[in-house]
């Protein structure tokens, strides 16, 4: 039986981006990037996680940080040239980006917002997202994310 394709997935195949997709149990309720890595058999410090985040301005930024790292708030403020960045609320996640808590990926969000990848990822053969869905990922090269999501690098993880 042939996996079921998520939007992200689709959206790949359009613009003919390589991409090898997983999939893993998350009955315990387990979200985390590094619990994703684990399950899938994947280097930790090569599954990201997708993280959306408001400047002072109220403008709303994706920040693409290794699993096993947090963000650095100052530093992503940095990068965006912004005075200050927040996280958003997680009620906000899933008006603002069409994903949910666990399942949102750089990826085919409802609107494009301006994007930055973790400059870990840069030298890296290939890392591995959110597939749009919990439970689910796609491992891409980091060039080829950068390129569908309009990304640019800098550190921005601690």
């Amino acid at each position: 039986m042939a996996e079921e394709k998520t939007n992200v997935m689709r959206l790949l195949d359009q613009k003919k981006i390589p991409y090898t997709p997983h999939q893993y149990d998350i009955s315990d309720g387990a979200l985390d990037a590094v619990t994703a890595a684990r399950r899938l058999g994947v280097p930790p410090e090569t599954c990201f996680k997708t993280l959306v985040t408001a400047g002072a301005s109220r403008k709303n930024y994706v920040f693409v940080v290794p699993g096993e790292k947090e963000l650095d708030l100052k530093a992503a403020a940095k990068a965006v040239g912004e005075k200050s960045i927040e996280m958003i609320r997680q009620a906000q996640l899933l008006p603002l980006t069409g994903y949910v808590h666990g399942g949102c990926s750089p990826v085919g969000m409802k609107k494009r917002l301006p994007t930055i990848i973790d400059a870990s990822a840069e030298a890296l053969p290939e890392m591995t997202v959110s597939a749009g869905r919990v439970g689910r990922q796609v491992t891409l090269s980091p060039g080829d994310l950068a390129a569908v999501t309009g990304a640019s690098f800098a550190p921005v993880s601690k």
